[in-house]
């Protein structure tokens, strides 16, 4: 099983047995998830962390565009964990904008495939 939330916790180092921060980790993953759903990232509506049984092909499917766990991850932690050093922060936003314009891109052009192949 590939947890959503264990992967957003080692991505944090956190211990996947260590349970003291998972409300809040779920928190940051679910406003992460509606972020990733105005992009037109996963279902419909916004997908829902609500513990570990919730997985990356429960979300993306058996097509998943790669970067979404590094994007999750990052958002999480500036959330959750953010830099103490500006320039850290900063470098962390910049990749960020660069991943959430990759993920756009990348959304726009399997629409754009699956409009020209009806």
């Amino acid at each position: 099983m590939d947890s959503i939330l264990n992967s957003v916790k080692a991505y944090l180092g956190i211990m996947e047995e260590d349970e003291s921060f998972d409300s809040d980790l779920i928190i940051a993953i679910n406003a992460v998830m509606f972020v990733l759903n105005q992009f037109g990232v996963g279902p419909s509506s916004p997908f829902i962390v609500e513990d570990s049984t919730q997985t990356w092909v429960d979300l993306l499917g058996e097509d998943p565009i790669g970067l979404i766990r590094q994007y999750v991850g990052m958002r999480v932690k500036l959330i959750f964990d953010p830099p103490t050093s500006t320039y850290v922060s900063q470098a962390l936003n910049e990749q960020i904008d660069e991943l959430e314009w990759r993920i756009i891109a990348e959304v726009d052009k399997k629409a754009y495939e699956a409009m020209n192949n009806e």
